[in-house]
């Protein structure tokens, strides 16, 4: 008998096929609206009742590389809140994970067998970021709050239909962007769009430069791995032990470089900082080189990206220079990294904003913002919109990149390129067998 899941998989396989197959609008509009009445109800959570939340993509102990367990770990420090399931395609990490929580943590090779359980309020998402879209959309319509880690997506589309879902299900959903938790972060974005430096001329931000590696040999699937699970919605490839694991993310099958790992953090406090978080550039242009072939890291290594705002605000995004973000005004300058915060005069810094500045969202524990948001239902610091508008960023300089650099015109509006239709079909990406958003 096949599962209520299943079912809601063959309906949104078929509602997402709609645009490609040239149906109207309004027809579509419709099927949207069935799609999302079919969303699960979510279990009411009151002021004392515990939190039962699942981690999908627990990671290895390999090369201590535990990302979303420690994720949900620190979650489940906070008061009621219990990590009750973990679920990987590697056995051992599935193994290794449940054995670190606890003998009460259940076991699942499949996120849909996860999902499928009632008690289980929320998800933390740490699979490789080519996952991230699918098990998000199946998350929230399931009736699961969501935490996912950055970057949020492989494409700008996945951000587009997980944004939209998201909207429809009411789901609290945070984003791993823990930056924007972090007081030194918040100030900076707080002095800057408080015209402490100034009218904003340029941004900066500086992230490290990407690996280079390969050609890599194909090995035999380890036995404990479910490769063609780990591939998921992605093109299929004999096995390689580089595409794995904590290296996948010098992959553009599976992610995006430093452009989308790194840059998904110093992105978001550029844009935070702007006050753009919701929307995005109107023009990006870029240089960079990658060294890549047959099995090979094929993702950028160098880059200089330049994103162009309304009102002429550069954002240069490269491999170059101090880790971290350099805001430059007409009347100083800005500089915020992890553990770092100066500027060009300390009293920039030291003078209380006014009374009536723009002061932005206060959460000084990601984990605790999240599971506050659980109760009280309000959104996170970092919600599915800010997560998808921050990758995009990052995902509109990898596009640019790959088509040799050349200036592309961006609508932020529509999410899509002016009157570039080779730039327009990078937006997207075709999903392997049956998976969809």
């Amino acid at each position: 008998m096949q599962s209520d899941i299943s079912r809601r998989a063959f309906l949104r396989t078929t509602a997402a096929g709609m645009v490609a197959a040239g149906l109207p609008k309004w027809f579509v509009a419709e099927a949207e609206a069935a799609e999302a009445a079919q969303v699960a109800q979510r279990r009411p959570i009151g002021p004392n009742d515990t939190i039962n939340i699942g981690c999908i993509g627990p990671g290895g102990r390999k090369g201590g590389f535990q990302q979303g367990l420690n994720v949900a770990r620190w979650i489940a420090t906070k008061p009621g809140v219990k990590l009750v399931a973990v679920c990987d395609v590697d056995a051992t990490h599935m193994r290794d994970a449940a054995q670190s929580v606890g003998p009460d943590c259940a076991m699942y090779s499949d996120f849909r067998e996860l999902l499928e359980r009632k008690d289980i309020d929320a998800v933390v998402i740490g699979t490789p970021d080519h996952w991230h879209a699918v098990i998000c959309a199946a998350a929230m319509r399931a009736g699961k709050d969501v935490y996912c880690e950055k970057p949020l997506t492989l494409t700008i589309d996945e951000g587009k239909r997980i944004t939209r879902i998201w909207k429809q299900t009411g789901a609290v959903f945070q984003t791993g962007s823990q930056q924007r938790s972090d007081g030194q972060f918040r100030l900076a974005c707080e002095l800057v769009r408080n015209g402490r430096i100034g009218n904003i001329r340029r941004v900066e931000a500086h992230l490290p430069g990407g690996a280079t590696g390969g050609p890599f040999v194909t090995k035999p699937v380890p036995t404990d791995l479910d490769w063609n699970m780990w591939l998921g919605p992605a093109p299929y490839t004999d096995y390689v032990p580089e595409r794995t694991h904590g290296s996948f993310r010098h992959w553009l099958e599976y992610s995006g470089g430093m452009m989308t790992d790194w840059g998904a953090h110093h992105n978001d406090i550029a844009q935070w900082g702007l006050g753009t978080d919701r929307s995005g550039p109107i023009a990006v242009e870029a240089v960079g080189v990658r060294h890549f072939g047959h099995n090979c890291f094929n993702a950028f290594q160098e880059f200089e990206v330049t994103y162009t705002y309304p009102g002429g605000i550069k954002l240069v995004t490269s491999h170059k220079g101090e880790n971290g973000v350099h805001f430059e005004g007409d009347e100083g300058w800005i500089f915020v990294s992890r553990g770092v915060l100066r500027a060009s005069d300390p009293k920039l810094l030291e003078e209380p904003l006014p009374a009536n500045a723009e002061r932005l969202y206060v959460s000084n524990d990601h984990a605790a913002n999240f599971v506050e948001c659980m109760r009280t239902r309000k959104q996170p610091i970092c919600d599915c919109e800010n997560g998808h508008r921050s990758v995009s960023v990052c995902h509109l300089g990898n596009i640019c990149l790959r088509l040799g650099g050349r200036r592309l015109e961006w609508d932020p509006v529509k999410e899509d390129f002016r009157a570039d239709a080779e730039a327009s079909q990078m937006v997207a990406r075709t999903m392997r067998g049956t998976w969809s958003v």
